[in-house]
């Protein structure tokens, strides 16, 4: 890991980059889980016509970082141009930690979000505890029209990386299944920790700040709600279009092709999959019923849990091979990976099947098949659920989707910088981009990667 990256400040009052005023007292926990005040002082003087100043708002708990409950304080506008080495539009995984590693290099950056607070989407993933990595990450666990495109930043910033960040900050975090980590705690430490790099980095971050216009001549000209900024580079992490709850837009799919940038055809991944009538008619009572399949399309397949829905499938195989699937084509499902089933006696068929299915679904297979004693009817049971093909009615869209496919083609940027190879200083990185990795943490690796990667290109000259 770069130098740079694992040098912390020692100052008690690092520049913040929440947005309060000097004085506001702040809430932090103590070990004992009681909260204590904590004054946070000013590190320079804001320049906007209000009272907003870059606090010390991290205090320590246990010998690490903390952020929390610090109140924001914005202004209708600044009173002049805000001038930055980059600006950084999105203040999610990718858009925080850039950010960060950019301002940790001397650069003076800022970072605009576009809703009242950063970090959305990170605290509603991995079910509250935010799957941050994956031990196994590999380029081939990424689909993109260039599938070589990921080799260069994954091999630049690696998941032992950024676990070596997690422990400088005391974040206790554990490995699940297929090399998947989670935070011990919740995802709120992860934030916590990017929010207090970007402290210690001094980057400016502008909440509830929205892009109204984007120009380039020598240096690019950002307009915002709150008046205009100008930077030598500029910095898209705008994410895609999943969860819009979280605020996705089109945006910086619009900004890109504003600078001329070409767009891969964007569709929902790791989506669930829903069912036709017909179907949902014949499997709609086994929602809620979960068992480990074998769920192929092509080439790829995957080895996991499924789940029934009222209106399809689910389950990480089903989003696992969702990424893959292409609209009006058969899935393959193999029900009863490594068991054989052929050789059970007729008579015996229902109980059998029932001992290696859950119960509710081994009974609905045995009526939908309207199983009778011959012994041809065991075979063919058999075979459909080992080789059960369903031709999904569509996904659960971009509101289910955990991440964006497609998005910025890779053709347009650098692998080794995310620099648009067309519009010098221009960057994308993050979600944005057409790099979709598998569930299990490897989205937020390419997060971390990219940022990474911009960062270090940002801190060059």
């Amino acid at each position: 890991m770069n130098s740079r990256l694992s040098k912390r400040s020692t100052s008690g009052n690092a520049g913040c980059a929440w947005l309060v005023s000097p004085g506001t007292a702040a809430t932090c926990p103590n070990s004992d889980g009681a909260g204590s005040a904590a004054t946070l002082s000013p590190t320079r003087q804001s320049p906007f016509n209000d009272s907003v100043t870059r606090p010390a708002a991290a205090c320590s708990t246990n010998g690490h970082s903390q952020i929390r409950q610090i109140r924001l304080i914005t202004r209708p506008s600044y009173h002049r141009r805000l001038t930055y080495d980059a600006i950084v539009l999105g203040g999610g995984a990718a858009g925080l930690f850039c950010a960060a590693q950019a301002g940790r290099r001397g650069r003076k950056v800022a970072l605009i979000e576009h809703s009242d607070r950063p970090g959305r989407k990170i605290l509603i993933s991995g079910g509250g505890r935010a799957n941050f990595t994956n031990l196994r990450v590999d380029a081939r666990n990424f689909l993109s029209a260039n599938p070589h495109f990921a080799k260069s930043a994954l091999a630049r910033f690696t998941p032992q990386n950024f676990v070596e960040l997690l422990r400088e900050h005391r974040i206790p975090y554990h490995e699940k299944t297929l090399g998947q980590l989670f935070c011990d705690r919740s995802a709120q430490d992860l934030l916590t920790m990017l929010l207090t790099e970007c402290s210690a980095g001094h980057v400016d971050l502008h909440t509830s700040t929205k892009v109204t216009a984007v120009t380039r001549d020598t240096r690019f000209r950002v307009e915002t709600s709150r008046g205009p900024m100008d930077s030598a580079a500029l910095v898209v992490a705008t994410g895609g279009l999943s969860i819009p709850k979280t605020g996705a837009t089109a945006f910086g799919y619009d900004l890109a092709r504003q600078f001329g940038l070409a767009i891969e055809p964007t569709f929902p991944a790791l989506v669930p999959l829903t069912f036709t009538k017909a179907d949902t008619a014949r499997w709609g009572e086994l929602s809620g019923v979960s068992t480990e399949v074998i769920a192929s399309h092509g080439k790829q397949h995957f080895r996991e849990k499924m789940l029934y829905t009222h209106r399809g499938l689910s389950g990480p195989a089903i989003l696992q091979i969702s990424s893959y699937w292409k609209p009006g084509t058969p899935l393959n499902l193999d029900l009863l990976p490594g068991v054989d089933f052929s050789t059970a006696p007729p008579h015996e068929a229902r109980k059998q099947l029932s001992l290696k299915l859950p119960q509710r679904m081994a009974e609905r297979w045995l009526d939908v098949e309207s199983f009778t004693q011959p012994v041809p009817s065991v075979k063919k049971i058999d075979t459909r659920l080992h080789q059960w093909s369903v031709v999904p009615a569509g996904t659960e869209g971009f509101d289910k989707a955990e991440v964006t496919g497609g998005g910025v083609s890779t053709n347009e940027l650098s692998s080794q910088t995310m620099e648009a190879r067309q519009v010098p200083g221009l960057f994308f990185i993050g979600e944005v981009v057409d790099v979709t990795g598998w569930l299990g943490g490897y989205n937020f690796q390419w997060a971390w990667a990219s940022a990474y990667a911009a960062a270090q290109a940002l801190s060059v000259g």
